[in-house]
């Protein structure tokens, strides 16, 4: 970079910062200031600081926003200050999830900041275990679109259509594989930064616990100091966790490299920020352009992680399992999550048309779309009539598919991998959305069990679904 370009460069990022500051309130300049010198203390001076690199995630709800544009104000106020300032690497955990809305919500913030043309600042995304530079128009990843569908069909029939299991178990699971490889690609990075309170991450903690014991994982009672041994952890067991569902089918994922390990440290910027009405300042929806997604994933809170997906599912239970009409599911939820659905400004005209014909044609799209699982496959889910050597499969064969009950002995014989009709198994893999491979092993298997098989006395309920919540984010 010649001095002429780097001095313009360097004119353009203050310009970026003098507009960035002008959204920030008096008592977020404030904030901004001390949180400049807890990373100046935490590099080791001023003069070490050109050298630091930290680490930030980024899931395009408002919180994570919200600290990305701290950091970046610091960043520049800091470059401004002295002849270096620190790197920062902004990752994203792209997930089956994560919509289109999102994504542009993410990019738009990048851009705002002037991230892209940034050479301090790294934009990651890691989709399906690769670590990839951000790209909000690069198609989902087929391969990790199919694992996830297979890993929520799977947790779904072995916790007997548990709704928030279904949906929330993947997405948590992946955390710790994805705070291991953001924090080591590359050659690694100092420190993770997050405005996550102490009370959120306990309560994260908490539920991973309670999945990894639900797996007969082994957990210590203290959680390692270290963050990366923590991560490290978190990543084993989800492993473990996938193992027990898998059995003899699971396939270990590549583990990241160990070359980037260095001692991370931990900047904590909740005391800064959770005073701050993230809600009502401009620099959330005026210079950001942050728009919230009404299909999007709130990690924070596992009871309405997807409220309008959510209302969906509880409306197909209603009408497969209560013998209550569709609406009735979905508006009974809709009363639970009407609060947290106001906060997270989901649009009224979606919540009083969720129980609709309309409204269950745009869930059933978005579920096909992003899923790939359709109404049937989805029923199957909820019912879940294989396991437990098929128990409810005459009762889901006659609430749903009673031209079919005709076939039950054949669909056992199926089920046991006794020779059929190829149109029978055809019709349950259709059906279920699941290989006969899996569905074999899920006849052989209690209900809320992993790998325990009928013939073995588990020692404990297994992958039933953790009662800790998230705080909300």
């Amino acid at each position: 970079m010649s001095a002429i370009h780097e001095q313009a460069m360097n004119h353009v990022y203050q310009q970026v910062l003098q507009r960035l500051i002008g959204h920030f309130s008096r008592a977020e300049r404030t904030a901004l200031q001390l949180l400049i010198q807890r990373l100046i203390v935490a590099a080791g001076g001023i003069e070490q600081i050109g050298g630091y690199k930290v680490l930030v995630t980024h899931g395009g709800g408002k919180g994570s926003s919200y600290t990305l544009a701290f950091l970046r104000a610091a960043q520049l106020t800091i470059a401004g200050r002295s002849p270096r300032t620190f790197h920062l690497r902004v990752a994203t955990l792209r997930h089956a999830g994560m919509t289109q809305k999102a994504l542009d919500t993410i990019h738009r913030g990048y851009s705002a900041l002037f991230f892209h043309e940034d050479p301090r600042v790294e934009l990651l995304m890691v989709e399906n275990q690769d670590v990839l530079p951000f790209n909000h128009l690069r198609p989902a990843s087929s391969a990790g679109r199919e694992a996830s569908r297979r890993h929520m069909l799977m947790i779904g029939h072995l916790t007997s259509g548990d709704i928030r299991a279904t949906l929330c178990n993947d997405s948590y699971l992946a955390l710790g594989d994805f705070y291991q490889r953001v924090t080591v690609w590359g050659g690694g990075v100092h420190a993770w930064v997050s405005g996550d309170s102490s009370r959120k991450q306990r309560q994260y903690l908490a539920w991973l616990k309670k999945s990894a014991q639900a797996a007969g994982l082994s957990v210590p009672e203290r959680w390692p100091v270290a963050l990366n041994s923590l991560f490290a952890h978190m990543a084993e067991w989800s492993a473990g966790y996938y193992r027990d569902v898998y059995g003899e089918h699971y396939v270990s994922p590549d583990s990241p490299s160990p070359q980037g390990y260095r001692h991370l440290a931990y900047i904590d910027i909740a005391d800064l920020i959770s005073d701050l009405d993230k809600a009502a300042t401009p620099l959330l929806t005026q210079f950001l352009g942050y728009q919230p997604d009404e299909f999007g994933f709130h990690f924070s809170n596992p009871a309405y992680a997807n409220p309008l997906f959510m209302a969906h599912l509880r409306g197909l239970q209603a009408q497969c399992l209560r013998e209550l009409d569709y609406a009735s599911g979905v508006n009974g939820f809709m009363q639970q999550a009407h609060v947290f659905m106001g906060h997270k400004s989901i649009p009224g005209e979606l919540i009083a048309q969720a129980g609709s014909q309309d409204g269950r044609i745009l869930s059933t799209t978005y579920t096909q779309e992003f899923f790939g699982l359709d109404e049937n496959q989805l029923t199957c889910l909820l019912f879940s009539p294989f396991i437990h050597h098929g128990e409810r499969l005459e009762s889901y064969l006659r609430h749903c598919h009673p031209g079919m009950l005709v076939a039950l002995p054949e669909l056992h014989k199926a089920l046991q991998g006794k020779p059929v009709a190829d149109m029978l198994q055809n019709w349950i893999t259709d059906t279920s959305g699941l290989p006969m491979t899996l569905l074999l092993d899920l006849y052989r298997k209690r209900p809320g069990t992993g790998t325990q098989t009928l013939n073995q006395t588990p020692a404990r309920a297994r992958h039933k679904a953790p009662t800790c919540q998230l705080s909300e984010r």
